[in-house]
Formats: structure tokens, sequence, C-alpha cells
């Protein structure tokens, strides 16, 4: 796809809605970091926020409500979104129709068909719209796609992905809430980074079963999710996103033909943006320490050492930005397209009817 919004010049001004967890831990210093982008405006009327952001971008501007960067379009070059889920649609259709490439945080959209027709409208403009998925560029996603890519695991079978946590005790907020209309709880959280790291390892879904589930007492939202997908190249997924998980299993346990690939722990990259350290100022951004290496191997336990271990690769969140900026530059479709996010709601949607009715769900096929 080629845009017509290309964009050339100086450093592309961004503005960004919204800045609690998402803004201001990935977004902000993510976009910061991206050569070819400065972080223009913030839009949150919350005065602490305001105070935190200007200690870290002095000479940020604000806004009280995303009306205010419509009304001056022309001053930027993008808009990223990471205000809460129900106003992601609302948001990037008023940013699209005011003539601005849009980055929205996921999940872009409740539903696939949201997604896509917000797909099309950005086509219809010939604008950039993306959807930030980190996790595809988290370390042990990037090791896992070498070893596919050179054969080091044969024919892979079965590919296990678990994004667990402990978390007993609710923290209340719009991503616990049960009311529909906030896309809350973690079959549309944490289910959106393992199905998208499913579909781009392994292609589309062809059945889909889940078992979405409500633990902590008092909770309103999904807290305990099982999603398993056959591929259509026949590769089984089994992907669990839970907050209750007392007990953590590997990140990830994929199974070949030839061998097995174990991986524990996850990507440093979080922790350290949540800590305030920043990408690009020291070589050791996203480098884990060999203890945390996964093993390959068949027929041993790596938790008695069997197997070799398989150096991680370094974790590289800034290449989604920098890949943004290319797409402007180039007027070339971004590093994650929204048609691709709509795949990944196609099986959440099914994830959600087939945990109600307790089916498996045959996907239909998208055109």
């Amino acid at each position: 796809m080629t845009l017509t919004g290309a964009r050339t010049g100086p450093p592309l001004r961004v503005g960004l809605v919204g800045y609690g967890l998402a803004g201001s831990v990935f977004h902000a210093p993510l976009i910061a970091a991206a050569d070819g982008l400065v972080l223009d405006s913030v839009v949150t009327g919350n005065p602490e926020r305001r105070e935190q952001a200007r200690a870290e971008f002095p000479d940020i501007r604000f806004a009280a409500s995303p009306d205010e960067l419509w009304e001056r379009a022309d001053t930027l070059d993008l808009i990223v979104i990471a205000s809460p889920n129900k106003t992601h649609v609302p948001l990037a259709t008023a940013a699209l129709e005011a003539g601005l490439p849009v980055v929205v945080d996921k999940p872009v959209a409740g539903t696939a068909a949201e997604a896509r027709e917000l797909a099309a409208l950005a086509e219809e403009r010939g604008l950039l719209l993306s959807v930030f998925q980190n996790r595809r560029w988290d370390n042990d996603f990037l090791t896992l796609a070498r070893l596919i890519d050179t054969g080091r695991l044969g024919d892979v079978q079965r590919f296990e992905s678990r994004f667990e946590r402990w978390r007993p005790q609710l923290k209340g907020g719009w991503r616990e809430s049960g009311a529909a209309e906030e896309i809350g709880g973690l079959l549309y959280d944490l289910g959106s980074h393992v199905v998208d790291q499913a579909l781009v390892l392994f292609g589309p879904a062809e059945r889909v079963y889940a078992e979405v589930d409500v633990r902590r007492p008092g909770a309103a939202a999904d807290d305990d999710t099982f999603i398993a997908i056959t591929h259509t190249t026949g590769v089984r997924s089994h992907l669990y996103a839970s907050a209750t998980t007392a007990q953590l299993g590997p990140r990830f346990r994929v199974l070949g033909s030839s061998a097995g690939y174990v991986k524990y722990g996850l990507d440093p990259q979080e922790a350290d943006l949540r800590e305030g350290r920043r990408p690009g100022t020291d070589t050791s951004w996203g480098v884990e320490p060999e203890s945390l290496w996964g093993r390959i191997g068949a027929g041993e336990s790596p938790l008695t050492g069997g197997g070799h271990p398989v150096e991680t690769e370094p974790g590289d969140y800034p290449a989604y930005y920098a890949g943004i900026a290319t797409a402007l530059r180039k007027g070339i479709a971004p590093p994650v397209t929204a048609y691709e996010a709509a795949s990944t709601l196609d099986v959440l949607e099914a994830a959600r009817r087939s945990a109600q009715e307790g089916t498996t769900i045959t996907m239909e096929t998208q055109s």
C-alpha cells in the first residue's frame, strides 16, 4: 500500500492522546527515542500527569481535549491514541477525518468489523493507520522467530504461550470493569498480544476454542483465559493469559519435529520503561542475562539442565516507532496494519463466543 500522505523534511511532530500507563510508560519514551519523530503535544487534563510529562519533555505542549489537536492538524504529522479502549474508535475516526495519520494502542477496537471500518477510512483518506503491537519486538518472540526461520525446531507442531501474573488483589479501574463498552478484561488485554504473536508466527486461525473465567472475589472482568487455535498451517497454539497464576509457567514452550524450545521470564523492556530507563541511553537495552536464556533440545528437561542454551535476541520496542517514521517518510505500509489487528480481533471474538457456548468455533475466511 502506498500512502498519499507521505511526510518529508524535519522531524515529524507527534500528538499523544492520553498520558496514563500506556502513554507515559510506553508511547512517550519510545516516540522520543525514534529518529525522525518528536513528541510535540500531549492531551491530558490531569495536573499531575502534565507535571510528569513536562519533567521528562520540557518543550511539550498540552491540550485539554483531542479536539484541540484536530483544530491545529496542520501543525502535526501523527496522532497516537493511548487513551482507554472504548475511546479508540471514535478518536481514531476523528483524527483520520482531520487528515492525520494514526497509531492506536491495542486493541484497536472492540470488534473486528470496527477495525476494518477504520482501516477502510484510512485507505480512503490515503493515511497511515497502525496498531501498537509492541510484543512483536519482545526478546523471546524475536528469538523464537529466528529459530523457526533457521529450521532448528523442524516443523513446529505445538506452540504454548503464557502471559501469566499473580495479582490476587483487584486494582480497579476500567481495565477490570465488566461493562462491555469498556472493552476490559484479560481476553482483550493480554489476549491481544498472545493471539497476535501466534498469528504472525503460524498464520491464520481455522478453529478456536476458549475458556474465559472470572476467578478473583469481587472481579467483574475475565482474569483467567485459555485460547486454543488450530491454524490453517496445522500448527496448534495454546495461549494463556491470567492474573491468577500462583506458579508461573514458561513464557514459551514450542515443540517441533526436530527439537523443542522452552523459555521462562518476560522481556525486560516493560520493567525498564516503568523504572525510568530509556532506549538509547546504553547498549544493554533489551538484553537479558545468560541465566534467563531459553533452552533447545529433544527428549530432555530444561529444568534439569537438558538441551542447550539459546542466546536471547535483544528486545527492540524502539523498532516499532522507527518503522512508523519510515512508513510516514516513504509512504509505505506501517510495521503493524489495522487489518492484521482485525484478524486478531476475529480470534478474540471467536474465543469469547466459544467460552460462552462451550463449543469450538470454525473461522470464516475474510476477504
